[in-house]
């Protein structure tokens, strides 16, 4: 009788049994199916985060190297204290980066202040400035400004409007094309503050250069992020008195040697694993004596991280319960074999080959394996799913907290601006905006939500890992098997 028929009579036949199989084997291939959805979840979920976190390069002036000048020059001269010196980033420079491989786009960023005229600012507790002084354009003590200016490419690159933090609520942003003219951003309370919208005029007076008075024009209103604080100190400023404008245009108010400069430009890269790659053969192209080149992928490293502790944990569940599934199938074998000693003398004495015996055992399991593959399939999204969201949930919570702990320990004071770029040692004059100039993905919010479906391959990479278990399940278990003696078998 052919060993495959012989198999399926016998399960057939004992239905208490095979069904006793079915439950146990699906329950094993079950958690062996969650550990491969996970896995395969996690391996997803990193390479997503490749295109939708990103990370960046950032092209500024060389502190380091400008802070030892400037204490060489300290040793040497006795009649003068030597001022900080450091260089605005060339265009020229900045766009040879640009053209390496991986950079998506770049974002020069200049920051600047100038003084309102002929409308009020947002005042504060604290500000000199303040608006109730309508047409005198908020006069404002010595050294202070009441208008703080960030310059860009594209507002949609800079942080906050990235992470949604700040929005553009009327209009539209600043972009390329707005190079060379005199359009504006400006924040929504300072809108309502002077009935300002989209398609009407403000002017600036600025407070460096030739201190021209500039008429502005108003092509988009955005609202900032709730969160944003006031600027603290001697003449400080509402974050709603920071307006957006070409970067042309601040380096315009900032003086004539400043054209076709940046105090920074920030380079979109579209491959974050390639973003050390990028920042090597930058430094190739700039002056490493004037220029410095900074890497932020510090979210997708955060993503990476989190899913390959994911990835971790499921292969130790794929691992575990394949090792576990495997000696509690052998010992069900076993268990069964000894069952069945006397239907195997009968088999040898008839001259049936031990090695169709040992197959009819490994037949009546792969067509257990074959139910159980089917049921774990209907079953293995939903637990999947639920041991997915415990798993990121753990990861997300201690990925925050760590980030948490290290922002608060690299930021002390929490203010500051965007570099100012300016040169001599000349302190920028007014305030820049918290953090308005800056680019990058740092504070964006990262989805590191596991999309588990179940598909044709996860079922074959199952059925793959359900054989391996069953063949060594039935490899330690036919030991029994090959040592029996049929003379002595059929004897007891």
């Amino acid at each position: 009788m052919n060993f495959f028929k012989r198999a399926w009579l016998n399960l057939t036949a004992k239905k208490g049994r095979s069904i006793l199989l079915v439950l146990v084997t699906s329950a094993i291939m079950l958690f062996v199916l969650a550990g491969l959805l996970i896995r395969n979840a996690a391996d997803t979920a990193t390479s997503n985060a490749k295109k939708s976190v990103g990370a960046t390069v950032t092209l500024s002036a060389n502190r380091e190297a400008a802070f030892k000048k400037m204490r060489s020059a300290t040793s040497t001269s006795k009649s003068s204290r030597p001022k900080l010196t450091t260089s605005p980033v060339k265009l020229s420079d900045a766009k040879k980066i640009a053209k390496l491989s991986n950079v998506s786009s770049y974002n020069a960023t200049v920051s600047t202040s100038a003084n309102a005229k002929g409308f009020d600012t947002i005042s504060t507790s604290g500000s000199s400035t303040g608006g109730g002084m309508k047409g005198m354009g908020g006069s404002s003590s010595s050294g202070t400004s009441d208008i703080s200016i960030t310059g860009v490419t594209n507002t949609n690159s800079v942080s906050t409007f990235e992470s949604s933090s700040s929005k553009i609520t009327k209009g539209r942003g600043i972009t390329a094309s707005d190079e060379g003219t005199n359009n504006v951003v400006i924040e929504s309370e300072l809108a309502k503050e002077d009935s300002l919208s989209v398609g009407d005029t403000i002017k600036l007076k600025a407070t460096t250069g030739d201190k021209k008075t500039y008429t502005m024009k108003i092509v988009g209103i955005y609202k900032a992020s709730s969160s944003a604080s006031t600027q603290q100190g001697p003449g400080s400023t509402d974050v709603s008195n920071s307006v957006y404008t070409s970067y042309t245009f601040a380096n315009t108010v900032k003086g004539s040697k400043y054209k076709n400069t940046a105090d920074s430009v920030t380079f979109a890269i579209s491959d974050p694993a390639k973003v050390s790659s990028v920042k090597t053969s930058g430094k190739q192209l700039i002056n490493t004596s004037k220029y410095s080149l900074s890497t932020d992928d510090s979210s997708y490293q955060t993503v990476k991280s989190s899913m390959n502790n994911v990835k971790s944990f499921a292969d130790k569940i794929v691992w575990l319960v394949a090792i576990a599934g495997t000696i509690i199938l052998a010992l069900i074998v076993i268990l069964m074999i000894r069952e069945r000693r006397y239907e195997i003398g009968v088999l040898l004495s008839l001259g049936e080959s031990r090695w169709k015996i040992v197959a009819q055992f490994f037949a009546e399991m792969v067509m257990v394996l074959i139910v159980s593959v089917v049921l774990a399939g209907f079953g293995g999204k939903f637990v999947g799913n639920k041991l997915g969201d415990q798993l990121v949930s753990q990861q997300t919570t201690t990925a925050t907290t760590t980030t948490s702990s290290t922002s608060q320990q690299g930021q002390p004071g929490g203010g500051g601006g965007a570099p100012s770029g300016n040169t001599g040692g000349s302190k920028p004059s007014g305030n820049m905006p918290s953090g308005g100039g800056q680019t990058g993905n740092a504070s964006a919010t990262t989805d590191t939500n596991l999309d588990i479906n179940v598909t044709v391959m996860d079922l074959v990479e199952l059925g793959g890992f359900g054989l391996a278990i069953m063949f060594l399940s039935i490899m330690l278990a036919s030991g029994g098997i090959l040592r029996l003696q049929p003379k002595k078998v059929l004897i007891d």
